[in-house]
């Protein structure tokens, strides 16, 4: 994929030494079973993003100028295993070097190998997934990294809760805590769902964010678009509350299929990825 800096920025704001901040993208749809296309997904948000307005409104910041800076593209495609391990190399590099990696899929098996590295780095810490799937199967098709399996390897690694889950096969229940998935019909129904998440998380939270959690109507270009998701304010009121009741550790957004004819979707992406560095490196306004 072609080199290009998220949010378009001047060499002064990417260079790795000073960013306290850095954009990883994995472009692998190894194993994606419907819709393909998420290999063009980090592509679609770094371009998007070139067209952002910088300043936030809601925190009154420019995030940027803390420093962004963006990495050459994981292109390990042999298997997810190998991915995976690619994955977790980087990550745990930057998280040396104390930086706050995003990582940008990809398909979700691209977060396997992250959370692996933040495992390395941190004895407690939870995952928060917001997505359509629970994606609790042991295996599939294969393997254990499949995009299917991402929260039953991440369950192995952290405490884990789930939220906009609308999707879901038998095969999945006996990985399931049901005290730790928020379906998407309940939490709709319910005026406190946010504080109960936040309930069952530790005070470190690593965030994945599958597209898909959205409504189709907002979020049309991913893998599998599954009716009745999430608003885009409903997530960032709910992330902005995560934000001031813990601290966010580390970031991935997966599963964007783009669609040449409506970029819209592209840019709630790069938009959603700004918006949450602007809460988490500007705490008091955020």
């Amino acid at each position: 994929m072609e080199k290009l800096n998220y949010g378009g920025l001047d060499n002064e704001f990417t260079a790795y030494e000073n960013a306290r901040i850095v954009i990883l993208p994995v472009p692998y749809d190894g194993t994606s079973t419907w819709l393909k296309g998420a290999d063009k997904g980090p592509q679609a948000i770094l371009e998007a993003s070139a067209n952002m307005e910088l300043y936030d409104i809601e925190t009154d910041s420019e995030v940027y100028t803390q420093g962004i800076a963006t990495l050459d593209a994981v292109t390990e495609n042999q298997s997810p295993e190998a991915m995976a391990d690619a994955v977790e190399k980087k990550i745990d590099s930057v998280l040396n070097d104390k930086k706050f990696p995003v990582l940008l899929g990809g398909e979700h098996s691209v977060s396997i190998g992250s959370i692996r590295a933040f495992a390395k780095h941190y004895e407690n810490f939870s995952v928060l997934q917001l997505d359509a799937h629970s994606d609790m199967r042991d295996s599939y098709e294969g393997s254990d990294h499949n995009h299917a399996c991402v929260m039953a390897r991440a369950k192995e690694m952290a405490t884990v809760a789930q939220v906009g889950i609308r999707s879901s096969c038998i095969e999945e229940k006996h990985n399931i805590d049901p005290d730790r998935i928020f379906y998407a019909h309940e939490i709709k129904e319910s005026p406190t769902w946010m504080y109960e998440v936040s309930e069952k998380l530790n005070d470190n939270v690593y965030i994945t964010i599958d597209l898909d959690v959205f409504d189709p109507a907002y979020m049309p270009s991913t893998g599998t678009p599954e009716p009745d998701g999430l608003a885009y304010r409903e997530v960032i009121n709910f992330l902005k509350l995560i934000n001031e009741r813990h601290n966010i550790i580390g970031l991935d957004v997966v599963e964007l299929c783009p669609n040449e004819v409506n970029k819209a979707p592209d840019f709630l992406a790069s938009k959603l990825i700004y918006q949450i560095l602007s809460m988490k490196f500007n705490p008091v306004q955020g």
